[in-house]
């Protein structure tokens, strides 16, 4: 078993981090490749013969980017072990095949390290096969190659001489409402509510999950609520998150809970309508060269940090003169969210 590398520092981003809670349980992610991966090896996995591998894979040629889950596993009555190596992506990454191969290359590489020299030597030793699957969320179509080869200047030149491997790609806004609809389980729940929707619309999508909710497991029923709050902590303040996650655990029946949901946050949206302070006053027609920074200062950090929480975005629109152009100087200074304490408390 490889080592355990309890000590680096969590590097994914807030939306990463948020699949990876769900798919480091073992049924979520065993849920994915069933719902989203048609291969025949998929029908015979072993459950009971299925390892997260706990040790961090991190390319010094990212700045530093791990690898985001490692998965050992085993088809049933059959002794081949292999690797399943998932990748969350929120935007086009067009390195993401060398990346890949470096990931796939640190998995041998650790593999060969607790393997002994005689084992290694011997001539019906294999290497096992690591299977490369990006999960991706983002709007905009994934277009970067999916195979290896085609990264490569005229690798048409060079025919079967030329390192290749093809990885899969699940493309979460690709999928149909009604086929996510089908699926009937927590994974295609998560990624129905992840489509990139108005937030009015995202109690419909939930009404229209009422059966499905129904039918989870207690187990799966807290990683959805604990999923949920993450992705609606993003643009809610910190009284109304609270009142949220007591609705999700006090709530008595799924169509109570969806009903006390529907009220309590359509609320807050028409409040922050009326107020002026969600993110669709920023992003609507400025007028003036202060707003206008502003505007432009906003797209910055949602380009450097993806999820900006909601007292963030209210302190930016707060800002006088002076503090907003005293941020957009040092804007290529900003290393963390933290650093905007100094400039919009």
């Amino acid at each position: 078993m490889m080592e355990t590398d309890k000590n680096k520092k969590n590097l994914n981003t807030p939306h990463d981090k948020g699949y990876k809670y769900l798919l480091s349980h073992k049924k979520v992610f065993i849920q994915l490749l069933r719902s989203f991966v048609k291969k025949d090896w998929v029908n015979e996995i072993d459950e009971s013969k299925v390892i997260r591998i706990n040790k961090s894979f991190i390319l010094q040629d990212f700045k530093n980017k791990e690898a985001d889950l490692v998965y050992q596993v085993k088809l049933e009555d059959k002794e081949v072990f292999f690797y399943i190596l998932l990748e969350l992506q929120s935007k086009v990454d067009f390195q993401m095949p060398y990346r890949l191969l470096l990931y796939i290359i640190e998995v041998w590489r650790e593999i060969l390290k607790d393997t002994s020299l005689n084992q290694q030597k011997r001539k019906d030793y294999k290497l096992p096969a690591i299977i490369p699957i990006v999960l991706y969320n983002g709007v905009n179509r994934w277009t970067a190659s999916l195979s290896f080869k085609e990264t490569i200047d005229s690798y048409q030149l060079f025919g079967v001489n030329i390192i290749d491997f093809k990885y899969i790609l699940i493309d979460v806004n690709r999928y149909s409402e009604e086929e996510l609809l089908q699926l009937s389980n927590l994974i295609g729940s998560v990624f129905l509510l992840d489509r990139r929707i108005d937030r009015e619309e995202l109690i419909e999508r939930l009404k229209k999950l009422t059966d499905v909710l129904k039918n989870l497991s207690e187990e799966e029923f807290i990683l959805l609520r604990n999923w949920f709050m993450s992705i609606i902590s993003r643009f809610l303040p910190e009284g109304k998150r609270k009142e949220v996650k007591k609705i999700f655990e006090k709530s008595e029946g799924v169509e109570k809970m969806i009903s006390n949901l529907e009220r309590s946050l359509k609320e807050e949206f028409k409040k922050t309508r009326k107020e002026g302070k969600i993110e669709g006053k920023i992003e609507g027609k400025i007028e003036g060269k202060i707003e206008g920074i502003r505007m432009v200062l906003l797209e910055q950090l949602k380009e450097k940090f993806e999820d900006i929480p909601f007292e963030y975005i209210r302190g930016l629109e707060k800002l006088d003169d002076k503090a907003l152009l005293a941020l957009a100087r040092d804007i290529l200074k900003i290393e963390k969210l933290d650093d905007l304490k100094k400039y919009i408390n």
